[in-house]
């Protein structure tokens, strides 16, 4: 089971450094009231992994004062212990939220306040209503910058749920038959192989075979493996929160000699952005630096993605690497490496790992091995 990182008090320090970062970035960017709602976002900023429903739970954070939380009566005990750090306003089922959290932050009329981004709707239009002259502004570019550079506690469990992931996946390699049984099957087996290492189920795992290999975002199916199959294995579980992921690519008997090449040619790739990894280098650079490894191979029109995303609370946040960004790297950024190329209707290559950057280059999350494994 993946546990609630902030169930303990012993975290309302690190929470509570967390808001005090948020303050001062509200500061820097002329920001009055930070609100979140249920998300990712909630759970790095308070530890709290509240479930979205009809109910409202917000988060306040104002530039100047105490955090607050407005929560349903009926959920309220869950935040006993943090009650340190944020003042608990429980509503019953007869009364606004929006117009308790309005109250709450009067002198943010006629000011700014950023909303996460993974607020519903229609929460964000009750609480417009009942804030007429606030000026709402997307929260993203506040918590985007907390997030993405990752500290030590966060680094060491993605370290951890990477290793346990890989371990899963060299002994699904070293014991599997594939040929003859459908994706769903392997897929489960696999899954299996995650839970004998102490994690929970995937929160993701495709198996796309054959000429669904080249689907990238394939939905794994009853389609029957066979031999002469490229198979595209891309899965990630969590820990505290903290998510894996990591693809691979196997063939199912003797691969021909164009797979050999296009293998190898993604391998290089995956190693090129590994090389240029560093402080200051931007993040569209390192799309380049696989983008051109397969350019250069001719295959470059089936490069249909960009080389990597970044990793946390979220399977997919920011750091992008993309052509466009010119976001330089800093220490503590978590991305995947994970260039592809997919000829429609033959076969698709994927290899994913996951980097840190350091201070003097990257660490990689990931030492499954990525030599081309030949399975039965």
């Amino acid at each position: 089971m993946s546990h609630d990182s902030g169930s303990g008090a012993n975290n309302n320090d690190m929470y509570a450094r967390r808001m005090a970062r948020a303050k001062a970035e509200m500061e820097r960017q002329g920001v009055d009231f930070l609100f979140v709602t249920p998300s990712s976002d909630l759970i790095y900023l308070l530890g709290y992994p509240a479930h979205s429903s009809e109910r409202m739970t917000l988060l306040g954070i104002p530039r100047d004062g105490e955090p607050f939380v407005v929560v349903p009566t009926l959920e309220a005990t869950r935040l006993e212990h943090r009650r340190e750090i944020v003042d608990i306003h429980a509503w019953n089922e007869t009364e606004s939220p929006s117009e308790l959290t309005a109250r709450l932050v009067e002198k943010a009329q006629g000011g700014s306040i950023g909303i996460s981004d993974q607020t519903w709707a229609v929460f964000l239009i009750r609480l417009q209503e009942a804030l007429p002259d606030s000026r709402f502004v997307s929260g993203t570019p506040i918590i985007r910058e907390l997030r993405m550079v990752k500290d030590q506690q966060e680094i060491e469990h993605l370290r951890y749920v990477g290793s346990r992931t890989d371990a899963a996946w060299n002994q699904f390699v070293a014991t599997a038959s594939l040929a003859g049984r459908t994706e769903q099957d392997v897929a489960a087996e696999l899954s299996s192989r995650i839970e004998e290492q102490g994690l929970p189920r995937p929160g993701f795992l495709i198996v796309a075979s054959g000429p669904a290999s080249a689907s990238p975002h394939h939905m794994t199916s009853d389609r029957v493996i066979q031999e002469g199959d490229a198979i595209v294995f891309d899965f990630g579980s969590q820990h505290e929160h903290y998510w894996s992921d990591i693809t691979r690519t196997v063939h199912v008997g003797e691969p021909s000699d164009e797979f050999r090449t296009v293998y190898d040619t993604v391998l290089r790739a995956n190693d090129a952005a590994k090389a240029i990894v560093r402080p200051g280098v931007s993040c569209e650079a390192v799309d380049r630096a696989a983008r051109d490894v397969i350019d250069e191979a001719g295959y470059g029109e089936y490069f249909i993605h960009r080389v990597g995303h970044g990793l946390g609370v979220d399977g997919h946040e920011e750091p992008y690497m993309v052509s466009g960004n010119d976001l330089p790297l800093r220490p503590g950024m978590v991305f995947s490496d994970e260039p592809g190329i997919y000829i429609p209707g033959r076969f698709g290559v994927r290899i994913e790992d996951i980097l840190v950057c350091t201070e003097d280059g990257y660490e990689s999350f990931n030492d499954a091995r990525r030599d081309l494994v030949v399975m039965r």
